[in-house]
């Protein structure tokens, strides 16, 4: 099962974006297979959207290309999941609970605010900066699923999978956003550097972002260079693709889980275990079927 989440309001899906999950299944950083999900423009509280299949060098290209599979399949706001089969595939898209779970609060407290959205936390002797709340509880995530047999992933012996949003202006196609680990670059990047990076692609990673990667960690949990690429290296965060293998349990760093704490764990890898864990406990409306995301609060932030 293959999750991307955009858009925290959850009300539509932007008609101009091209919403892409990108597969490597052979090691080389680039893309083998990709599902491309594109929406129609809302109307009276309602959205379709549409879902083409790429693979090969196809699949490569930023643009919507290869097999469609779902054409104009309604897309989901209430509690009724339209679920949409393809061949081995199905899909969902629409409003669900956001299953990730943070506290806010405490993260703000361990911002320097000097330095934008630079991640500059001080060591902390084991004083807590956490509230204790967690900020997500009646957020709402608007969610594209796929789940697919591991066979169609053709892992060998591991598949590496990153998400990518882009949106056509002015006749352009701008890659507005990218993510392969969660939080990776909501940590790591700056006001600065962001819009190169949701630009880039993984295969330069390592490349062009081991340098700031190393500084700021440097920063955040005194790392010498060489420790810190070791810890890159364990991790596998450059390049930004989440990696999976199928013949290992399922948790992160291999592949994501609802139930991981990805935030205990970017804490502990930027300060070299400094900041302690947040105590919060992962959400209780997930769903034991398809498309396994709670139903969306009526009242979600």
């Amino acid at each position: 099962m293959l999750i991307l989440n955009a858009n925290p309001n959850a009300d539509a899906m932007h008609p101009d974006a091209i919403y892409r999950l990108n597969i490597d299944n052979d090691g080389d950083c680039l893309t083998d297979i990709a599902f491309s999900y594109v929406f129609a423009p809302p109307r009276d509280g309602r959205q379709t959207f549409s879902v083409y299949v790429a693979k090969g060098e196809e699949a490569r290209s930023a643009e919507v290309v290869g097999e469609k599979v779902v054409a104009d399949a309604e897309v989901s706001f209430g509690t009724e999941a339209n679920r949409v089969t393809a061949g081995p595939y199905t899909f969902f898209a629409g409003s669900r609970s956001d299953a990730f779970f943070f506290d806010f609060d405490g993260i703000k407290n361990l911002y320097d605010t000097r330095g934008g959205r630079n991640f500059t936390a001080p060591h902390l002797g084991g004083a807590s900066p956490w509230t204790g709340v967690d900020s997500n509880t009646e957020a709402n995530v608007f969610s594209t699923v796929v789940e697919l047999p591991t066979s169609e992933l053709r892992a060998d012996p591991e598949i590496r999978i990153w998400g990518r949003c882009s949106v056509r202006k002015d006749g352009r196609l701008v890659h507005a956003d990218r993510a392969g680990h969660p939080s990776v670059s909501s940590f790591f990047n700056t006001d600065e550097t962001k819009e190169e990076y949701n630009a880039s692609e993984p295969v330069n990673d390592r490349e062009r972002w081991t340098d700031l990667f190393v500084h700021l960690m440097g920063h955040t949990g005194n790392y010498t260079r060489e420790a810190a690429i070791a810890a890159i290296d364990a991790d596998r965060i450059l390049p930004d693709m989440l990696t999976f293998d199928p013949s290992k349990p399922a948790r992160y760093p291999n592949g994501r889980v609802f139930t991981d704490d990805v935030i205990n764990h970017r804490l502990a890898f930027l300060s070299a275990g400094d900041i302690p864990p947040t105590g919060l406990a992962p959400h209780t409306d997930l769903l034991n079927e398809f498309p396994y995301l709670g139903n969306p609060h009526p009242t979600g932030k």
